[in-house]
């Protein structure tokens, strides 16, 4: 896949392993997140980024990272796949990682097969995202509320990054 693999977390441990496992994956391009400067610079030759979050013992501290990319300026990074490597999965990290947003929640075992059905229902499939001013991430029926949102139709490929294809406010759901 024509993709860019930001990976998020400690050059060792964990983190060392998703670079490893990113270039198994396939992704030619495969670097430590620095920035989202950088990745916007980046998604210039890659249209298609995606951020893979090495497992922490507190996803809470992801919170920062995750709030500069769903709130990037530009849409390539702001709909870019964000997954989060959990290596002993709790409900209430699950939790949080909807709460920020991510894609998708991925646990043991880290098989090829299973990763990549993973990842490439990520990529050239209609996707809905929602946006208040305090989330940006996929639909999902925690977020539903009486509130004003956004609906949004995305769709990511690799020529050409994400595309919105629908865009529309609403109240309540």
């Amino acid at each position: 896949m024509k993709a860019c693999a930001y990976v998020v977390g400690p050059g060792d441990g964990p983190g060392a392993a998703l670079v490893d496992m990113g270039r198994e994956l396939g992704f030619p391009v495969v670097l430590p997140f620095h920035s989202v400067a950088a990745a916007e610079a980046q998604s210039q030759q890659t249209p298609l980024i995606f951020f893979l979050f090495a497992a922490v013992h507190d996803v809470r501290i992801l919170k920062g990272v995750a709030d500069q990319i769903r709130f990037a300026p530009a849409r390539r990074i702001r709909f870019s796949p964000m997954l989060y490597f959990s290596e002993s999965p709790s409900h209430d990290a699950i939790s949080r990682c909807i709460e920020m947003g991510f894609d998708d929640v991925i646990t043991l075992p880290f098989t090829r097969p299973r990763l990549m059905g993973r990842i490439t229902r990520l990529v050239d499939h209609t996707q809905v995202y929602h946006e208040t001013p305090a989330y940006l991430g996929p639909e999902r029926p925690i977020h539903r509320g009486s509130g004003q949102f956004r609906r949004l139709e995305i769709i990511r490929t690799p020529a050409a990054g994400t595309s919105v294809l629908r865009d529309e406010m609403r109240v309540g759901l």
